[in-house]
């Protein structure tokens, strides 16, 4: 059995502060610590109830956050940016899928870093009509595949809201509990480690008992995208298929959500393409 692991770092206990979040902030050591040993932790876990391999995504930022010195030998490593389908590269082959780190959707009160892919990019974005987090938008490409959402652990806010909507069956291990976008409580290392434990534990045997089912959405599959400046929306709609809805809102529809995925990860890395005059606001 093979298992896939998405890691995000603004859901992950103790990351706070913008300077844990970029590679020359002041904390962004203490937040590579972080993201490596709960995700070693994780990987041991699943490991010791019997799946042979593990793939670990490295899908913070640049995608260059985990510490490979440690890595098991059961485990592969997936680095680096750009890269197809982004967060959930090398995952479809996989027989169960685990995110750890994960935050609230752009938008979301009294939760970490809320955002939607990219803080510096995008207001809102909907796939046929729901608000969408980077958890459902991924849990969704995963489904395509046909792979099932086993567990998810991050901020409290998100797992409270999206996770336990849509996918009931997986199991939450809240790791903060935001007071404001900048703040959070956290339980101990030791606790978060016990909790993720346990929680392994119950999603394999769920797994094994046939209880977990992956999220599916049937195409075609309309995204509508609304940016934070309408330059951006200028650059999007300069693709024939895509619609202006406003000033700063964008439509398309695609033949099924990785054909989406794939347009949305292209659109965001073509919008800072007016910097720096996209910032004279």
């Amino acid at each position: 059995m093979k298992a896939f692991v998405s890691v995000d770092l603004e859901g992950l206990p103790f990351i706070v502060s913008g300077e844990h979040l970029f590679v020359k902030g002041a904390l962004y050591q203490e937040a590579r610590k972080i993201a490596t040993d709960i995700t070693f932790s994780v990987a041991e876990f699943l490991h010791n109830k019997g799946f042979e391999e593990v793939i670990i995504a490295d899908s913070h930022g640049p995608m260059v956050n985990i510490l490979p010195d440690k890595l098991p030998e059961y485990a592969s490593l997936v680095r680096g940016f750009p890269r197809p389908l982004s967060m959930i590269s090398e995952a479809e082959k996989c027989n169960i899928a685990v995110f750890i780190g994960y935050h609230a959707k752009a938008g979301t009160g009294r939760a970490t870093f809320d955002h939607t892919y990219s803080s510096s990019s995008v207001d809102e974005l909907r796939i046929n009509g729901i608000p969408v987090s980077e958890f459902l938008l991924n849990a969704y490409a995963l489904g395509y595949y046909g792979i099932p959402m086993g567990l998810v652990a991050g901020d409290a806010k998100l797992l409270e809201e999206d996770v336990k909507k849509f996918t009931p069956w997986a199991e939450r291990v809240v790791f903060k509990r935001s007071l404001s976008r900048f703040s959070a409580i956290s339980p101990s290392m030791k606790k978060i480690r016990e909790n993720l434990e346990s929680a392994v534990s119950r999603t394999v045997r769920k797994f094994k008992d046939g209880e977990l089912k992956p999220l599916t959405i049937e195409g075609p599959v309309e995204f509508t995208l609304r940016f934070l400046g309408s330059e951006m929306a200028d650059v999007a709609e300069l693709l024939p298929f895509v619609e202006r809805l406003d000033g700063k809102t964008v439509q398309y529809t695609a033949k099924n959500i990785i054909e989406g995925y794939k347009i949305f990860e292209l659109l965001l890395l073509a919008a800072p393409s007016l910097y720096p005059y996209s910032t004279l606001r």
